[in-house]
């Protein structure tokens, strides 16, 4: 009898189930939350001028990589000619923080969430000459055949400050529950200095500006709120640094930048 492999299965569509059950998960919250109590729950801190909290969060995040016009061109003649493609991957990490909350109105907000960030990024380059030794180049081997050619996967790991201001408009409260769509901007750093850095095979600058947008739902506990949380955020600044970049690269990558999905689990 033939044995499934379901796992296998499964993960072709990780991605897919993942968010899949992140959905059923978000949408089956205002029903808990209505029935964990059979009154109203008066917890929270809807009325208080100023408010705080703190979040756990999970994100998965990438680069988005765009070629230099010399790299499309398939006449050129560069130390990139033996370079295929570049391409990005997501990567799972975590952050921690703090929230600071001004009530301006009963269904508007501003937040101050502080937070660091524990990142990694991780590139995959193809090369056509599957005889390019990485030993010298760097990275891991993923793929090496005559027809794919070498694939080698590059990673840095960062831990970035960030330091978020965000406007959060919410619903009219329901019993125990409010729907809300939260935006704005964040500014960060990353600890380590630029000379660390440096000896990445692709390397980054420290700093960045993002914005970032997303939406959630406040549950009323009996002596606290609970709102799970999804947020985009995406980079403005081409973080990306040539002149240390490994050389088959450095005129192949026009720009790099910081892009994540992030699951908040905020406390108030």
């Amino acid at each position: 009898m033939q044995t499934t492999y379901i796992w296998n299965k499964l993960d072709l569509r990780r991605n897919k189930v993942i968010l899949l059950g992140l959905l059923f998960f978000l949408a089956s919250i205002p029903s808990f939350g209505q029935g964990m109590f059979g009154l109203t729950s008066t917890a929270g801190s809807d009325n208080r001028t100023l408010s705080y909290g703190f979040f756990l969060a999970a994100h998965n995040s990438t680069l988005q990589l765009k070629y230099t016009d010399a790299f499309l061109n398939s006449t050129s003649t560069n130390a990139f000619t033996d370079v295929r493609s570049v391409q990005t991957k997501f990567s799972p990490g975590f952050s921690l923080g703090f929230i600071g909350i001004l009530r301006l109105h009963d269904q508007v907000q501003l937040l101050f969430t502080p937070k660091v960030g524990f990142y990694e990024y991780k590139t995959m380059v193809t090369y056509f000459d599957n005889q390019v030794d990485e030993e010298i180049i760097g990275g891991d081997v993923i793929v090496s055949s005559e027809d794919l050619g070498k694939v080698l996967e590059y990673s840095s790991e960062a831990t970035m400050v960030e330091l978020p201001l965000l406007f959060k408009y919410r619903s009219v409260r329901f019993n125990n529950t409010r729907m809300y769509f939260i935006g704005g901007g964040s500014y960060q750093f990353r600890t380590k200095s630029q000379d660390e850095a440096n000896v990445d095979d692709i390397v980054l600058t420290g700093q960045d500006v993002s914005i970032e947008a997303g939406m959630g739902f406040e549950i009323y506990f009996k002596y606290f709120k609970f709102a799970p949380e999804i947020r985009f955020s995406h980079g403005l600044i081409n973080a990306y640094q040539a002149e240390n970049t490994l050389p088959e690269l450095q005129d192949a990558i026009s720009s790099i930048k910081r892009k994540s999905i992030t699951v908040y689990l905020n406390f108030q």
